[in-house]
């Protein structure tokens, strides 16, 4: 072989591993991106709840804390927590998150949502005025009470808890009204009571417990409630918290809560889980009349399952990339890093196999002679004394030659050496013949 054809035979080796390494290196970095999905959404939606609802009044500062990182948060208003739970199970609704009411989800009817933690306590209120309560709900009958749009969670857990303690329905005129229209009516007297679920911080809210013309009803039997209905707490609104100067409400009341989860869909990007928790933790994370600081959000999985997200995120915090960087330059640099996966999973392998393949081929170009040079020999073996050999010449001076043509870098030109003594070897035993 001249220096041509070891050149050529070279470059065919060279291309066939530089053509293998390419195709098994886009193989894997396309079934990387398969099943990683490396790209956040820009736009995301999510459901809320009515005007002047809990949920409505903290959806805004979610938005307003996204927009910082380049997301857009759209809100779609709701009737409550069973329109945003009916919502986030329907994929074209195009809904990735919303807040879920304790008690209406399970995982079994929901498996394609997870939970980011529970945010905050929902207390049911209960205002009236104008009637009284000192025996019962029999005060209200015939009367007009609010008990929230089709579609909420106040509406559901009413209905519920009317059922469990025997009542009719038709005992009064239940209202779909929303908190914010319900607590107007109720303080202009058009109406003779309200029941909302929705947290302390609702306008509405503090503004009926500071009515002086307005009651709360305090639930008797709460343990009962809570041992009947896990998903509820019991909290204790305290005298005069409502207005100190007029002592609003003036005894302490008891109410029974069940707690808001942030609720996602499972294919919800994981940095836009890891956005809507940095998010939770500023919003809700400080003290509140029923809660510490620090309490929430909290790693309760009251209805649906913690999102794998989510655990990582309680148990470590923010991801180390998102701690130091901004958001989407921490992303563009986590997409690098997990390219980079498949990239040295190809690469590396093929690194430290590539030498001894190569290896593998000089040798195996210097063995295929020896491989005839034994054929020779053993062929010489079988001839008689008085036979000619002369043809056997030829044959070696042919090996010899193509020997001597023979190209292989230095590393393997002792092998060479050895054929060529090992042919002078054979040369002296046909002579001798």
């Amino acid at each position: 072989m001249d220096e041509t054809e070891f050149t050529r035979v070279h470059r065919r080796y060279v291309v066939i591993g530089s053509v293998a390494a390419a195709v098994l290196l886009v193989a894997a970095v396309a079934i990387t991106l398969a099943i990683v999905n490396p790209t956040p959404p820009r736009t995301v939606v999510m459901t809320t709840g009515s005007a002047g609802s809990a949920y409505s009044e903290v959806a805004d500062r979610y938005r307003e804390i996204l927009a910082r990182d380049g997301v857009e948060l759209r809100l779609m208003p709701s009737a409550g927590a069973v329109e945003n739970l009916n919502r986030l199970n329907d994929p074209r609704s195009n809904v990735s998150v919303g807040f879920v009411q304790g008690g209406i989800a399970n995982e079994k009817k929901s498996p394609e949502l997870v939970s980011l933690g529970t945010v905050f306590y929902e207390p049911l209120w209960f205002f009236y005025r104008d009637v009284h309560l000192e025996l019962g709900l029999g005060g209200l009958r015939g009367k007009r009470i609010s008990i929230g749009p089709e579609g909420s969670g106040t509406r559901a857990l009413t209905l519920e808890l009317l059922a469990r303690n025997g009542i009719d329905p038709t005992f009064a005129e239940l209202l779909p009204l929303t908190p914010e229209i319900s607590g107007e009516k109720l303080l202009r007297g058009e109406i003779q009571a309200a029941i909302m679920l929705t947290s302390w911080d609702s306008p509405v809210v503090r503004k009926l417990v500071a009515a002086p013309d307005v009651n709360l009803v305090s639930f008797p039997r709460t343990d009962a409630y809570v041992a009947l209905y896990p998903f509820l707490n019991k909290l204790v609104l305290p005298t005069g918290v409502g207005d100190l100067a007029t002592n609003r409400p003036p005894k302490d009341v008891t109410l029974i809560a069940p707690k808001a989860s942030l609720v996602v869909r499972r294919d919800l990007h994981p940095a836009i889980q890891y956005l809507l928790l940095n998010a939770a933790s500023d919003i809700h994370g400080g003290p509140g009349i029923f809660n510490k600081a620090g309490q929430f959000p909290a790693a309760e999985a009251t209805d649906l399952p913690l999102s794998e997200s989510a655990r990582q995120y309680y148990k470590s915090g923010r991801p180390f990339l998102q701690r130091y960087l901004p958001f989407w330059l921490a992303v563009l640099v986590g997409q690098l890093l997990i390219l980079a996966i498949p990239v040295v999973g190809v690469l590396y392998p093929m690194l430290r196999l590539a030498p001894a393949a190569y290896g593998w081929s000089m040798r195996r170009r210097i063995f295929r002679l020896y491989g005839q040079l034994k054929f020779l020999e053993l062929e010489l073996e079988h001839r008689r004394p008085e036979q000619d050999v002369a043809d056997l010449a030829g044959k070696l001076d042919r090996l010899e030659a193509r020997a001597n043509h023979l190209r292989v870098p230095a590393a393997f030109a002792h092998m060479l050496y050895t054929l060529r003594m090992h042919i002078s070897l054979v040369r002296a035993r046909i002579e001798k013949r």
